[in-house]
């Protein structure tokens, strides 16, 4: 099976696909069933799902992303492009968004506070699909909009990057790679740098959505002050040191935390685990029995391991062994200086060598 059947298209080369068929349907006088569109990789054929024209100098277009083999929220949304011939304005081409497109109210971000969430690369694709053919003395406006955009977004990270009312117009090549980590990654750095246009002080960086419920439910923090890194802690602590936040807390479940103090800085169950291993370790360090430890590797999961520590009264102490060692690894590959906080599944603290926000 070749990589083509893990591809598919972004939304900016749909919105450029729609753009450049609403165009070509002033332009020509027809309706456009499929166009080429330039992306920075290469030159894609696009199918268009419905162009109209509207009038001698207006037209729409629709289209949709096909499925391919990624869990995106964008996948079959459809994406209108309006498109109208004016007389010459500030520039050739001049792309804003409508209804169903988010719109940045927080600074930090790749679009200026105010704007539409068209981001970058597909302002510059629309603009070197359609400039070229834009009669003299003209400009075309582009609007952007998408229908089930608003409710989509609900979906997505962008309320809590400060983008209200809608979805994004995203890609870097034109090309959307299933299960791309790349793509992850650089949704979820996001988050850092809209904190740090923010001046937030007193960072919270946690595994997921768990984490942060329960770190606003036991932590003096805001929303706006916690950031989640996914299985990718160790690029999200390298991209927080490079951007000079060199100390923060560390919250989370201990089932996920954990994979921390044995040097596993991606910690997605399928890279590894490892899990048991740690907490028998420390288990011994703290002087844990034989049986006990063979108890430990017998268990299914870290919340029965917590249960047979309890029964021996070590539990806190095993589990602040376990921060240090966390602490430790983060010092030792990052020199960062973290505040580790483990919790269980309700939000109780296992450990007591903490200070921030307690």
């Amino acid at each position: 099976m070749t990589d083509e059947n893990y591809m598919g298209v972004t939304t900016g080369t749909v919105a450029t696909a729609c753009s450049l068929a609403a165009f070509d349907a002033i332009l020509d006088s027809q309706d456009i069933v499929c166009v080429n569109v330039e992306t920075p990789k290469k030159t894609l054929d696009i199918l268009i799902d419905d162009c109209r024209k509207l009038s001698a100098n207006s037209a729409c277009a629709v289209a949709h992303k096909n499925p391919y083999n990624d869990p995106d929220v964008t996948v079959n949304l459809d994406i209108v492009a309006h498109v109208e011939l004016i007389d010459f304005s500030s520039e050739k081409v001049i792309i804003t968004g409508g209804e169903g497109v988010g719109v940045i109210t927080k600074p930090g971000l790749q679009i200026p506070v105010g704007e539409y969430a068209i981001n970058p690369v597909p302002r510059k694709m629309i603009k070197k699909n359609l400039e070229d053919k834009v009669p003299e003395g003209k400009s075309v406006k582009v609007t952007i909009s998408i229908p089930e955009g608003r409710e989509i977004a609900k979906r997505t990270m962008n309320p809590k990057l400060g983008i209200v009312d809608g979805i994004s117009i995203l890609g870097t090549t034109g090309i959307a790679r299933s299960m791309s980590s790349e793509a992850y990654k650089n949704s979820i750095v996001t988050q850092i740098d809209v904190a740090i246009a923010s001046d937030l002080n007193d960072l919270v960086f946690v595994p997921g959505n768990i984490g942060e419920k329960l770190a606003l439910k036991r932590l003096n923090v805001t929303k706006e002050q916690i950031i989640q890194t996914g299985n990718y802690v160790g690029f999200m602590f390298e991209e927080a040191k490079k951007r000079g936040i060199d100390e923060f807390t560390f919250f989370g479940h201990i089932g996920k935390l954990i994979k921390i103090a044995g040097g596993i800085f991606n910690t997605k169950h399928a890279v590894a685990d490892g899990r048991r291993e740690i907490m028998i370790t420390h288990a011994a360090i703290c002087g844990a029995e034989r049986e006990v430890l063979e108890r430990l590797y017998e268990s299914a999961t870290t919340d029965d391991m917590l249960d047979i520590l309890n029964e021996i009264d070590i539990q806190t102490e095993v589990v602040n062994s376990i921060a240090s060692a966390i602490k430790q690894r983060c010092m030792q590959r990052f020199e960062l200086n973290l505040d580790v906080i483990l919790v269980d599944m309700e939000g109780n603290f296992l450990n007591d060598n903490m200070e921030r926000f307690i």
